[in-house]
């Protein structure tokens, strides 16, 4: 059991995220302006931080991205976030080692690191660093996923 739960805890799920088992508030990790990003942009560490908005279990972290073409005739955006009409291109879920008992207003923060594989350029390798200090646990942690 262990083995297969430690591989599949290492590759980030793709998948829908109900709106309502969102237990924190959201945060912005990263802007690009696609008329001047480079590759190099693209490799990066940020620092997150979010706070809870209810007593619950925090499971998971979950990534998604906005999009706005400004620059055209009729501007368009769009939303792949959870609080928004479904895309194909659904959220991004990075389960957690350690499951995170937090009450409301606890905050949980940390960093992303996100740059290519070395191996396979069409994929990512993410380290998140975790510190949280609630007050029910503290924990501080990094896991990576690939």
């Amino acid at each position: 059991f262990s083995p297969i739960k430690r591989l599949a805890m290492l590759e980030p799920l793709v998948d829908v995220v109900d709106r309502d088992q969102v237990t924190t508030t959201t945060g912005k990790l990263l802007s690009i302006d696609l008329r001047t990003v480079t590759p190099a942009d693209l490799a990066f560490t940020a620092a997150w931080r979010v706070r809870a908005t209810r007593r619950d279990f925090c499971h998971a972290l979950i990534a998604w991205f906005d999009c706005s073409f400004t620059m055209l005739h009729k501007p368009v955006s769009f939303s792949t976030s959870p609080y928004s009409k479904y895309t194909h291109w659904k959220q991004t879920v990075f389960y957690l080692d350690e499951v995170l008992p937090v009450e409301k207003d606890d905050i949980i923060s940390g960093t992303l690191t996100c740059a290519p594989n070395a191996g396979n350029a069409r994929d990512l390798d993410v380290t998140l660093e975790v510190d949280f200090q609630g007050r029910q646990s503290q924990v501080h942690f990094k896991q990576d996923f690939r």
